[in-house]
């Protein structure tokens, strides 16, 4: 798949085997920005010993109000083999995180793939959270079925043509739609122990903007109807970043009341509503 690289829907077709670059920045090794416990997360994710995170510099989207931008839109950071990889995994296992959080692994699911593989061999046993923005390929979600316990997609927006405007990329709802049932397929609606931490499923992500623009109650609609049952994230945490200065419809604020209604919706379709 790198030697023509269709790792996500972009289909970019360069031959990141060779060090091409694709839409995403990165080449064959993924580069990991930052790593550590992360107390911000979902509670389900948290507990009492922290997500362990591995930020993954590089994006296959490009969305204009990236509040990660400076890790997303451009490579920082130190590239690691798979071994190296597996290491930092074990590394968060020892100092006692929950679970083994990847940020933005689609660009590089090739190595996390191996990454996981050879982390399990040595004693990983903390779940793997593969924590994406939800433009994915089913096919490449499929190869890694049995590695992931906890898909945490972002399902961004209802309408494609805001896709393509603010994410820049085309068809992001039906490439999300149909990666949202494949994780689903594989793991279920999210499940936790006594403590109340995640151990395996399905928790989305949709974070709401202004003016509607995410089209907030079809994208519960279709998590409902995808995923039923499932946890979700609603999350009122928007501010303008990045590049968003530029789009005026994105300078207005979320109401607390707006998020508050979409909570009460994702409940009456049958979701689990968690948060931070």
């Amino acid at each position: 798949m790198l030697t023509r690289c269709r790792l996500c829907p972009r289909r970019c077709g360069v031959n990141r085997a060779a060090g091409e670059r694709g839409a995403c920045g990165v080449g064959m090794l993924p580069t990991v920005a930052s790593c550590g416990p992360h107390f911000g997360e979902e509670d389900v994710l948290v507990g009492s010993g922290g997500s362990g995170t591995i930020f993954f510099s590089g994006c296959n989207l490009a969305c204009v109000f990236c509040q990660n931008h400076d890790i997303s839109q451009r490579i920082c950071g130190r590239e690691m083999p798979p071994a190296a990889l597996a290491d930092v995994m074990l590394m968060l296992q020892r100092r006692g995180c929950e679970n083994a959080n990847l940020v933005t692994p689609t660009h590089v699911a090739h190595a996390v793939a191996e990454a996981i593989a050879l982390a399990r061999d040595r004693g990983l046993a903390i779940p793997v959270v593969y924590n994406c923005g939800g433009y994915e390929s089913a096919e490449v979600l499929g190869l890694l079925a049995g590695l992931i316990e906890i898909y945490m997609p972002d399902f961004k927006y209802a309408d494609a043509e805001a896709g393509l405007r603010y994410s820049g990329v085309r068809d992001y709802p039906r490439y999300a739609r149909a990666a949202l049932a494949e994780m689903y397929r594989q793991v279920g609606p999210l499940r936790t122990d006594e403590r109340g931490v995640a151990v395996r499923g399905v928790l989305v992500r949709h974070l709401v903007m202004p003016n509607d623009i995410a089209g907030g109650r079809k994208v519960i609609d279709i998590v409902a109807e995808t995923a039923p049952g499932t946890a979700i994230n609603i999350m009122a945490q928007y501010h303008p970043a990045h590049r968003a200065f530029d789009f005026p419809e994105l300078l207005g604020r979320v109401r607390a009341a707006e998020v508050q209604a979409l909570r009460e919706h994702a409940a009456a379709r049958g979701l689990r509503c968690v948060g931070p």
